[in-house]
């Protein structure tokens, strides 16, 4: 029984490594600020759900347990408030997100954009 559940921690530290990783390449490639704090974002909170549950998995005693329960809540309580206050504060700053090629909100939605 203890080798399924440190196969298991180590699947859920596998996999959580891999989403940080495919976090970080996307603030690496997209193109503004709102897009690279969704990737960051999203990515964040997937990751570091999945490391600290396979820290948990391999958590020795119980109040090493408690601790990383502790810090997941805290981080899962953060991090979505801290991206929402930092986009807000972007647009309120005057900073305008990208908007496809057309440059309007229409051409995201797929209408083609009306000339004068």
């Amino acid at each position: 029984m203890s080798w399924l559940v440190d196969v298991l921690g180590w699947a859920a530290m596998l996999g959580g490594g891999i989403f940080v990783l495919i976090g970080g390449i996307g603030m690496l490639r997209f193109p503004d600020m709102y897009t690279r704090l969704h990737a960051a974002s999203v990515t964040e909170t997937l990751g570091t759900g999945l490391l600290l549950l396979g820290m948990l998995l391999h958590a020795g005693g119980w109040i090493v347990a408690v601790k990383i329960i502790l810090l997941g809540f805290f981080l899962f309580v953060t991090s979505p408030t801290s991206a929402h206050a930092l986009a807000k504060t972007a647009l309120q700053g005057g900073l305008k997100p990208r908007l496809g090629s057309g440059g309007s909100a229409s051409t995201i939605a797929g209408e083609s954009p009306s000339k004068p």
